[in-house]
């Protein structure tokens, strides 16, 4: 990627976010550590091994962990890049210079791991009971099987004793959940993204047949092909080679992102100013993803509610034909389920899906005596899981900035006097939090966050000298910070990961917004990412 600053309207530099997600196969988001490692392992025979073993090398932190985010965060890149590092020297189909940088960074890894609080609540990432102990227990493998072996490259090193499983998981789970679906007779879609977590101790009539990359995931699908006893099919080792391609032999945690990145993006600029230049694609993308059944947030995973509410939203903002059908699979009575047998419930899929029964009822009024009710108590609902002092929170992002700005967004426009005091109590923790530097941000001030708290601020007709001093110094850090570089972490999948298109949406519409707020439409400078 290369910067070149160009002057723009803002109508040109969403046009240009649109145009550049429209030419990519995959979506826009970094190569993720955790994923990279499990290819690592499970794939000895995909080519392109030593740029991954750079990238191993090279990700790993001055304190020994891997990952983005706080130390809680690391856990689970940590004990993959350490499996790794261990199932490479255990191989030893490598040179004696990088078994020795590999021996160094299992040593470091294996401190990180000692170091790290040795109890929960940890992060509630995706399948983490069953990723975590599943590792801890390969890790084990891997030092006693090189305590029986060594290490052809490396005569005389054996690595320290392996990690103590952390409190608030349960060893037992991965064997007990393969065991369970086994007596079943079938593995349900919801494992397949996370299919590496249970691979081991499934029998072999349980292993999915996918001809491409097994729930959109890499790791999942070199988890797959290590389960078999020939090689692995050529169709595996083609998509797995394609996606390393675009990231210089790495994998990122899903691919493709396509229709949750077009999908968010299209939301955020439609609700700000949608260029007409844009539009066309917009609404081919919309009209690619609505899909009466449900909609998937990537080839080969379950139908969510969080995608089909943005597929019925954005359709709706882009004048295109559809209904609320897709969407009612997911109600359960008060709210919505954001996929068929969900453990825990995602406030942002229940802001999306008031949001899109709110706007199909203002373009349908003959339908609100079936949805009013529903919106009703989905409204309610939404209001009862607000935190007392102002914020949401979320299982798909670390930070409760996004959820806040979710969740205000559909109680401002659907929400009517009801939320008034919600809103308003969001607001002044808004306020409440900002940085000194004008930002907002959970662990640090980030412009994604900044955005979501303009958001939030921008919900109220309330013109208080504080609220008005607070968009100005979040105005200037926007301005000051635009294309200061890569967005950090905060979104939840199996570890954190930054979808970067989506963000720089987000980011845009802010500023376009605040400068609207002021009627300066001038033209402004602004890094523009182009592809080289």
């Amino acid at each position: 990627m290369s910067d070149t600053v160009v002057s723009t309207t803002y109508s040109e530099q969403a046009a240009h976010l649109v145009a550049r997600i429209d030419q990519d196969g995959l979506g826009s988001v970094r190569p993720s550590l955790y994923e990279t490692a499990r290819v690592i392992s499970a794939a000895p025979w995909l080519p392109g091994e030593p740029r991954r073993l750079a990238y191993l090398l090279d990700e790993q932190a001055p304190d020994g962990s891997w990952g983005e985010g706080p130390e809680r965060y690391r856990l689970l890149p940590t004990l993959s890049g350490v499996e790794a590092a261990l199932a490479v020297l255990r191989r030893g189909a490598t040179t004696t210079e990088t078994a020795r940088r590999l021996a160094g960074a299992v040593d470091r890894g294996l401190a990180a791991l000692r170091a790290l609080p040795r109890s929960g609540p940890w992060p509630d990432t995706a399948a983490a009971e069953i990723l975590v102990p599943g590792l801890v227990a390969k890790i084990h493998e891997q030092i006693a099987r090189i305590a029986e072996d060594g290490t052809p490259a490396l005569d005389g090193w054996r690595p320290g004793p392996g990690p103590a499983l952390p409190g608030g998981y349960d060893e037992a789970l991965p064997a007990y959940v393969a065991k369970r679906y086994a007596s079943v007779g079938s593995l349900p879609v919801k494992f397949h993204h996370t299919f590496e977590g249970i691979a081991g101790y499934l029998p072999p009539a349980l292993v999915p047949d996918v001809p491409d990359l097994l729930g959109s995931s890499p790791a999942a699908t070199a988890a797959r092909a290590a389960t078999a006893s020939s090689a692995p099919p050529a169709g595996t080792v083609a998509a797995l080679e394609s996606v390393a391609e675009r990231y210089a032999g790495s994998f990122p945690e899903a691919a493709p992102i396509l229709v949750f990145e077009r999908l968010w993006v299209a939301a955020a600029l439609a609700h700000t100013h949608l260029p007409a230049a844009a539009l066309p694609t917009v609404r081919r993308w919309a009209a690619d993803i609505y899909d009466p059944r449900g909609v998937r947030g990537a080839p080969g995973l379950m139908k969510d509610a969080d995608d089909t509410a943005m597929a019925v939203l954005v359709s709706s903002l882009v004048g295109l034909e559809h209904t609320l059908e897709p969407l009612d699979q997911f109600h359960n009575g008060s709210h919505y389920d954001c996929y068929i047998g969900e453990d825990t419930g995602s406030i942002t899929a229940n802001a999306h899906a008031l949001q899109a029964l709110g706007s199909y009822q203002r373009r349908n009024p003959e339908t609100q005596h079936i949805y009013g009710p529903r919106t009703d108590k989905l409204r309610d609902w939404l209001i009862d899981q607000q935190r007392p002092e102002g914020p949401w929170p979320d299982k798909w992002h670390a930070s409760p900035y996004y959820a806040t700005a979710r969740s205000v967004a559909a109680l401002t426009r659907f929400g009517g006097g009801h939320a008034a005091t919600a809103v308003e109590t969001a607001v002044t923790w808004a306020l409440d939090t900002q940085r000194d530097d004008g930002s907002w941000g959970v662990w640090g001030g980030t412009t994604e966050e900044t955005a979501y708290a303009v958001q939030i601020l921008l919900s109220t007709s309330a013109h208080r000298p504080q609220h008005t001093r607070a968009l100005h110094r979040a105005e200037t850090y926007l301005g000051d910070s635009a294309g200061s570089g890569r967005h950090p972490a905060l979104w939840h999948d199996k570890t954190l990961y930054a979808p970067d298109a989506m963000i720089e949406a987000e980011i845009l519409a802010a500023r376009q917004t605040l400068r609207t707020r002021h009627d300066l439409n001038r033209r402004v400078t602004t890094p523009i990412h182009a592809e080289k």
